[in-house]
């Protein structure tokens, strides 16, 4: 199956309710498991070192608690007609976040991310297909696919820190992984960084498995995904969750599978790892 750019993007989905479906009940099934995870750790494990290089477990967890409020707090907003809540409450959470110690973090994120997705799962099919959400950073408004899909985008990844420190063969939650290879062309442009290869152009092949996916990588004066190229430099083939987790920064050899391959002369693993240095 070749994927065309506008099917690897939200952007032009004839059914944003079942693509919202989806990621909605992809955001519950995702925080049941991390919860359980998250119920079974020590105090020692929550300052362990997570796969977020610069962060432990329980700051990641406080991470995706604060952005949980925040999530919610302009869910709300949209579905009360009051528009986002101005960058003081914002900073206002960050704050009561970071003066909470490490079990505080673990039970609010809990707590936090329970009330968003029963905010998520609450909203009818009308909402779910006519609501428009001011997330605060973005230009305009956006649907509940595009805003439910960049919470999943963020929980799944950071999911796989907290589980990266205790398994480094750990994978994205297989109910993300489809949802997000469908969105995976929306941010790459701004988090992927072209100067990486000096300004040398390449065209990558991607051919993703569970699922199959097949599509282009452009890597010239911006990165962006493309049709499949009928020249390509390399054909990269890989997992759909590593491919992910390449453009999102968690690539390192500890946590590539064996069955991720890259053939061709001009272009290799690390290379594409440095324009995809993460977030």
């Amino acid at each position: 199956m070749t994927t065309t750019p506008n099917q690897i993007a939200f952007i032009g989905d004839t059914n944003m309710t079942e693509t919202a479906d989806r990621i909605i009940d992809a955001l519950r099934s995702g925080h049941d498991h991390l919860a359980a995870v998250v119920h079974g750790l020590t105090a020692a494990d929550l300052t362990r070192p997570s796969g977020a290089s610069e962060w432990d477990v329980s700051q990641v967890l406080s991470h995706l608690g604060s952005g949980a409020e925040i999530g919610l707090a302009a869910l709300e907003g949209a579905t009360g007609g009051t528009g986002a809540p101005d960058g003081d409450f914002n900073k206002s959470v960050w704050a009561r976040w970071d003066a909470m110690t490490p079990a505080e973090h673990a039970e609010g994120f809990v707590t936090a991310n329970q009330a968003l997705v029963e905010r998520y799962e609450g909203l009818d099919a009308g909402a779910r297909s006519d609501l428009r959400i001011d997330l605060g950073f973005l230009p305009a408004p956006v649907d509940v696919t595009t805003a439910a899909g960049l919470r999943l985008s963020e929980f799944a990844h950071h999911s796989w820190d907290v589980e990266a420190a205790f398994d480094p063969s750990t994978t994205l939650a297989s109910a993300a992984t489809g949802p997000l290879l469908d969105q995976a062309g929306m941010m790459l442009g701004f988090i992927g960084k072209a100067d990486a290869l000096e300004n040398r152009p390449v065209a990558v092949a991607v051919h993703t498995t569970a699922p199959e996916r097949a599509f282009g990588l452009s890597v010239g004066e911006t990165v962006a995904l493309t049709g499949e190229p009928e020249n390509a430099d390399a054909v990269l083939t890989a997992p759909a969750e590593w491919w992910l987790r390449l453009v999102a920064g968690r690539h390192a050899p500890a946590h590539t599978p064996p069955s991720v391959t890259l053939t061709g002369d001009t272009v290799t693993l690390d290379d594409l790892r440095r324009v995809f240095p993460g977030f």
